[in-house]
């Protein structure tokens, strides 16, 4: 089963060299133990487009769906057995990038 990890943040590119290098040493053991699928860091809401194509033609809007103090910052894909595992996962990455997170299966 696959589980999306989002880290929640009220800034983006946030992250100290110390916990960079957690982040890092946390990837590492994530691969080694078989539970990697993908990671990646997003840029600031501000710098999203919103589409909207239902309608005959695609709405355009610059910036975020929706306007919050906190937002995903980032995010890791993880396969694993079962919540258990992941939730340990996701404690585990929260730890190492100082921020809190949230978890949700994938259907």
């Amino acid at each position: 089963m696959r589980y999306l990890v989002s880290v929640i943040d009220d800034k983006s590119n946030s992250g100290t060299e110390s916990e960079m290098v957690a982040i890092d040493a946390f990837n590492e053991r994530v691969r080694a133990d078989g539970h990697w699928v993908f990671a990646g860091g997003l840029a600031h809401p501000g710098t999203a487009t919103v589409i909207d194509g239902r309608g005959a033609e695609p709405v355009f809007t610059d910036g975020p769906f929706v306007e919050t103090k906190e937002f995903l910052a980032g995010f890791w894909v993880f396969e694993a057995p079962d919540l258990d595992v992941a939730l340990r996962l996701a404690a585990d990455g929260s730890r190492a990038c100082n921020r809190r997170v949230e978890v949700r299966p994938f259907l």
